[in-house]
């Protein structure tokens, strides 16, 4: 069988080292992968260092898109990509979460007729402003296979009538978190800068609905330096577009430490020791539910509706006063209960694959 991943965004890189070890796992299966990489981070510290750490083979194909609008983003991936699906001809096109590299994807593989699976298939947060709504909405609609990660996410496509195409494989970010946790712990002293035992806060900012508001992101920045100073020490790994746009709109911050962006393996460390998370990221929240540390997702709402039981994630939006009253409320969270699966999406997904190859 003929596979082509398309990925662009550190979380897809992600995802994608999960589906190559389990293509490494069965050789009798007799796989064939490529991977297609559209650039749509291009720096080192959100690209080649997750490549590296994960241990993913260099991508067949590096489209080169780069930085940009959505629109112009989107359209340069799929000028760039059609050739290369109507080069490597494949049996299935992987497309993971909710990027433009996956609208771009399901656009061009659905006007090609090839047949597309979508990884992490079936999340709805329900708001529309959201950019990455729109493009798993699209990427759900116009493919062939929906591979859910929970049971909640099948039932948001069986009310949209796409229940014969949705199989619950479990989630393989959750593949992840188990194996490269592991790993990382094994390389503690190389990994290990600011993953200090316990006491700190780990916070990450950087969604467009959170940077693009001016308003949203200082309130954001004050609620973390008030923790910062009257809470707990908060660790901030700094990403590019938040820097830019406090920088822009002349906003700092006076307490929190703030580093460079870090790579996968360090991220699973610090979440591993933090005291709890702030972050308005969707895979962070599910990182930190792995990890059992509770969460404070900066946020409206969340298409990861489970992790908001017991306490474990609390959606808390740009509104200062709670995510400050929701910072000294964390210590009552869980417990935890398995919704994720059982660590074998990787499998899951391959498996998901065969079984429609022979219907």
């Amino acid at each position: 069988m003929r596979i082509v991943s398309v990925v662009g965004a550190r979380p897809q890189f992600v995802k994608v080292a999960v589906i190559c070890r389990a293509i490494e796992v069965a050789v009798e299966d007799h796989y064939a992968h490529c991977i297609v990489h559209t650039g749509q981070h291009y720096d080192f510290e959100m690209n080649d260092i997750f490549f590296k750490d994960l241990e993913i083979p260099v991508p067949n194909h590096h489209l080169a898109v780069g930085s940009g609008t959505h629109a112009m983003q989107t359209g340069q991936i799929m000028e760039r990509l059609e050739p290369v699906l109507i080069q490597e001809h494949p049996d299935w096109i992987l497309l993971y979460g909710d990027t433009n590299s996956t609208l771009a994807g399901a656009l061009v593989s659905a006007k090609l007729g090839m047949r597309v699976a979508h990884v992490e298939a079936g999340l709805r947060s329900y708001n529309r402003r959201m950019p990455e709504e729109i493009n798993r909405i699209v990427t759900d609609f116009t493919s062939d296979l929906l591979l859910c990660p929970t049971a909640a996410a099948v039932e948001n496509l069986k009310r949209e009538g796409l229940a014969s195409k949705a199989v619950n494989v479990g989630d393989v970010m959750y593949d992840a978190a188990l194996y490269y946790g592991r790993l990382a712990e094994r390389r503690e002293i190389e990994l290990s800068r600011y993953s200090q035992r316990s006491g700190f806060a780990l916070a990450t900012l950087h969604r467009a609905e959170n940077t693009n508001d001016i308003h949203r992101l200082g309130r954001v920045l004050q609620a973390l330096d008030h923790i910062a100073k009257h809470v707990c020490p908060v660790v901030l790994p700094l990403h590019p577009r938040t820097s830019k746009r406090m920088e822009s709109a002349g906003l700092s911050l006076n307490t929190v430490t703030t580093i460079e962006p870090i790579s996968y393996l360090e991220m699973l460390l610090l979440e591993n020791r933090a005291k709890f998370i702030l972050t308005d990221s969707g895979g962070v929240q599910k990182e930190a539910y792995f990890a059992r540390t509770p969460c404070i997702t900066l946020r409206d709402e969340t298409e990861w509706v489970e992790t908001l039981e017991n306490g474990c994630n609390i959606l808390a939006g740009a509104d200062q006063e709670k995510i400050i009253a929701a910072a000294k409320a964390v210590q009552d969270a869980g417990p935890w209960t398995a919704i994720y699966g059982d660590g074998h999406a990787g499998p899951a997904v391959l498996q998901a694959l065969r079984n429609r190859n022979l219907n």
